[in-house]
């Protein structure tokens, strides 16, 4: 496996950490009661985890493939780029969703 690829799969994985903590800072930011910060920034990036880990990780137990897999990958990763932008962090937000979409083009090139 070339250095590239080695490189782009790391970025993967730091953009899916990215997507995780996008979610939970969202959560904690624009919650109003303890019970909904902790609902929505935990409890959100913990199903979002379960969901990746159930359906799209290398290793799944119920692996999607095709456009399922891509549907689901989309809707995760779009929401960690719509809770910066509704978490008002606008900058971060293109930066994630740019590095995503590069990313995404990249795998798809190098597969």
């Amino acid at each position: 496996m070339n250095t590239f690829k080695l490189f782009n799969l790391a970025l993967r994985f730091l953009l899916e950490l990215c997507m995780l903590a996008a979610v939970g800072y969202w959560g904690f930011k624009t919650q109003s009661g303890w019970v909904l910060k902790i609902l929505f920034g935990i409890g959100l990036p913990l199903l979002i985890a379960i969901l990746w880990g159930t359906f799209l990780s290398p290793k799944a137990t119920h692996p999607l493939h095709g456009a399922s897999f891509l549907t689901l990958e989309l809707f995760l990763f779009s929401s960690g780029a719509l809770a910066l932008f509704a978490a008002g962090e606008s900058t971060l937000g293109w930066i994630y969703t740019i590095a995503v979409i590069v990313n995404k083009t990249l795998l798809t090139i190098l597969r």
